[in-house]
């Protein structure tokens, strides 16, 4: 005999073999021990969750001759004949392709005739949903009132498509998937039965593949051990065959996006290019990576709804608190859009680039979601322009135009005044202001000890001065009157320019600077009738230093 798909050969034969449908298996256990069986079943659910299993041992539960706890013994004639497929008791029927009136109808007469062994004869009528309404409306009658010898099971992937008359006459079930867990120890004990040897991690990836499907799962791992026959099947082995993506990656995707880094976005999918990834999974992957970070940054509970190991789930700790809720639901959405494209798509590598560069620079963008983002980003922007030590204002009343250049160069690259990234944090901010407080409160009220450092570095003070400023000054003598700096001027409009608020701020902060205290700064000309003291001390002569101006 040829080889049997894994699937096939490990088809539960009895309820305690059926495994993620504990509520339904122990309610038709009971209904068989207490003679209380159903005439018409509707078994609902998604593909591979036991529904035809489930069908087939109730089948051979109700005709066996020696059940036992309301399971199939397995080993009577009539459960083995049901077993191998000869029995006239059950019949089996696909109603994708019998799905006309004529197809009901032959059931509909055949229900006259009471079966010729065994207690019962059962219809198993699978994707019922795919009947048209008029092969319904035939089955209606004797769905209702059928003879007492007759069991219907009905099993279906879209119970929604079934009429309300048909479902108001059956016992319906919903088959729930089947947890990773569950799938995973099944998949394990399987493997031990065939002598084979598996990473836990493998079979766990394949569980959680198989998307609460067993049927799927099985396929799946068939699929691994195909490939690598006689190996020891790795968590490497099942990505490769399955063309999926390490969490990792996503990790390190994620990192990229935040910083806004197309390049290394777009080497990334290089790289999985290059390892014959499938884009479509690795967008789904990607979708619920997003997930399981809007799950942990919207809730404390979050980490009990996500199936990671521990290792794993703490770096997606760190990375949920790297960004906000709004951001990943944004993220969310651009991902679940190309799932639907790639399917699709003919270049699926162009459309997933543009959905990474969506995500790096969200002005591409008018929805909704995507502007929020980029107001958050002027906001971070705002934020560390504000916590600049120079302001706007300040800068517009001196004139700078050379330094407001350079700001708004600064803020186009993402980056303050002060050459730093925008977005800082509040605790980054408040100990740049700290250290900012912390250095201005060190600069104390100069005495006249103090203006002969001043002398001494009178024409470094001159050369770090700005235009027209530079000129201005040039020509002043700078002496003393009292503990303040005492500039004496020759021509009335060198004074009057140094006396302007924004130059004459340019001057203190460049002499703070220089000896570390705060210095108050008076002008007086010679000729002006403002000044009636004419023996001003000339410092650079007081101090022996000859002082040189740069232009």
């Amino acid at each position: 005999m040829g080889y049997t798909a894994l699937y096939r050969k490990f088809r539960p034969g009895g309820f305690e073999e059926v495994k993620g449908q504990d509520a339904i298996v122990t309610t038709l256990k009971h209904q068989i021990q207490a003679d209380r069986i159903g005439h018409a079943y509707l078994f609902c659910g998604t593909r591979g969750t036991g529904k035809t299993s489930v069908a087939k041992i109730l089948a051979r539960a109700v005709n066996c001759e020696h059940p036992e706890d309301g399971s199939p013994c397995g080993v009577c004639p009539m459960c083995r004949r049901i077993a191998e497929g000869t029995s006239m008791n059950v019949i089996e029927i696909d109603a994708a392709s019998n799905n006309g009136v004529d197809n009901i109808r032959e059931i509909v007469d055949e229900v006259q005739y009471s079966p010729t062994e065994g207690r019962y004869k059962v219809y198993i009528i699978d994707e019922v949903h795919m009947l048209s309404p008029g092969a319904f409306n035939a089955l209606l009658k004797t769905l209702e009132e059928p003879p007492s010898y007759v069991i219907f099971i009905l099993a279906t992937t879209e119970a929604h498509k079934i009429p309300i008359t048909i479902l108001s006459r059956c016992q319906r079930y919903d088959f729930k998937r089947i947890s990773i867990e569950t799938i995973t120890a099944r998949l394990k004990e399987l493997m031990e039965r065939e002598g084979n040897e598996a990473e836990e991690r493998a079979l766990r990836y394949v569980a959680k593949a198989g998307d609460g499907s067993m049927r799927d799962s099985l396929s799946l791992l068939d699929q691994c051990l195909a490939f690598h026959f006689g190996e020891r099947l790795t968590y490497d082995n099942v990505l490769e065959v399955l063309g999926a993506v390490d969490t990792e990656v996503f990790t390190e995707l994620f990192r990229f996006i935040l910083a806004g880094q197309v390049e290394d976005c777009l080497n990334l999918v290089e790289s999985l290019t290059m390892d014959g990834r499938d884009f479509t999974q690795f967008a789904v992957d990607m979708t619920w990576y997003f997930r399981n970070l809007l799950l942990l940054s919207a809730s404390d509970l979050g980490a009990e709804r996500i199936d990671v190991a521990s290792d794993q789930l703490e770096q997606m700790k760190q990375a949920a608190g790297q960004t906000d809720s709004e951001t990943l639901m944004r993220y969310i959405r651009i991902f679940s859009e190309l799932s639907g494209q790639l399917r699709y798509a003919s270049q699926k590598r162009v459309v997933l680039e543009i959905a990474l560069i969506k995500l790096c620079k969200p002005e591409m963008e008018t929805s909704y979601d995507s502007l929020v983002e980029r107001v958050k980003q002027l906001e971070a922007a705002l934020a560390a322009y504000q916590n600049q030590s120079q302001g706007l204002a300040a800068l517009l009343a001196a004139g700078k135009t050379e330094q407001l250049e350079a700001l708004q160069t600064a803020l186009l690259s993402g980056k303050g005044a002060d050459g730093q990234p925008v977005g800082l944090s509040a605790g980054d901010r408040s100990e740049q202001s700290s250290a900012e407080a912390a250095r201005d409160s060190a600069y104390e009220k100069a005495v006249p000890e103090d203006l002969k450092e001043v002398a001494k570095g009178w024409t470094k003070i001159i050369a770090g001065l700005t235009h027209p400023l530079k000129t201005y000054i040039k020509e002043a003598m700078p002496s003393a009157e009292g503990n303040a700096l005492l500039l004496v001027f020759q021509d009335p409009l060198d004074k009057a320019g140094v006396d302007a608020e924004a130059h004459m701020a340019e001057l203190k902060k460049a002499i703070s600077q220089c000896i570390k205290k705060d210095v108050e700064i008076r002008t007086v000309c010679r000729n002006a009738g403002d000044s009636q003291k004419q023996d001003w001390v000339d410092l650079s002569q007081f101090i022996k230093v000859n002082i040189e101006y740069e232009d």
